[in-house]
């Protein structure tokens, strides 16, 4: 389903965000993508939704060459890939509900059935109850699963989880995964960036770990 062969990124300053990484991700998987900061993790999640290019190497993402893709199907591609934010980009001046309802909004989809499926998504991630709530009256795990939601609003099919656990308590922190396994046990795949070693660990799934741009290791659980 995703496949990336010897994919590097050069950036303007002459730093490299990957070199020659390579890895194939099948429909359905769960994959932690771990390493320091700076090892790349973002970089590889910005090329996947097209957000930067590769300079060299391919990215496919089922039978889309993603760097050859035509800006019109751009679109197209982004609305099969959900993404959690590292920093959430929940807009501060709209509810719960306007915020996930946002991207059908862009999408177009007909008003009745968008606000049909901001209730049924909201119910699913645990927060119906705040659905009338700005973020600011919200704790750090409540504006995890909003942003969770907001991923998910469109039924992607893949689901990009950019640190979703980094400013949570450890209890937290298990409630989101949980969410995430959830959502990934109803068939979406999954990546989750990470630094929660404790995670990785004791969830036991498909873990590629990145050192300065490069993998050094792609195996199930932690070292």
């Amino acid at each position: 389903m995703i496949s990336l062969d010897n994919v590097s990124k050069k950036f303007g300053t002459g730093a490299f965000g990957i070199s020659d990484v390579s890895f194939s991700i099948d429909k359905g998987e769960f994959v932690f993508l771990v390493g320091p900061t700076g090892s790349g993790k973002t970089t590889v999640f910005k090329l996947l939704i097209r957000e930067i290019l590769p300079s060299k190497g391919s990215i496919q993402i089922e039978s889309w060459d993603v760097a050859k893709l035509p800006n019109e199907k751009i679109p197209e591609l982004r609305k099969k890939i959900g993404v959690v934010f590292q920093d959430i980009k929940l807009l501060t001046d709209r509810t719960v509900s306007e915020n996930v309802l946002l991207p059908m909004e862009v999408a177009g989809v007909a008003a009745k059935d968008a606000m049909r499926r901001v209730e049924e998504i909201l119910t699913q991630t645990g927060i119906i109850e705040h659905k009338d709530k700005f973020p600011v009256q919200l704790a750090g795990g409540e504006l995890q699963r909003v942003a969770i939601a907001r991923a998910l609003v469109l039924n992607p099919e893949i689901l990009l989880a950019d640190e979703p656990t980094g400013n949570l308590d450890n209890a937290t922190s298990w409630e989101i995964v949980k969410l995430l396994s959830d959502i990934n046990e109803k068939g979406a795949t999954v990546i989750m960036a990470t630094h929660n070693v404790d995670i990785v660990k004791n969830l036991k799934k498909r873990t590629i770990q990145l050192e300065k741009g490069r993998i050094v290791r792609d195996g199930k659980g932690e070292k």
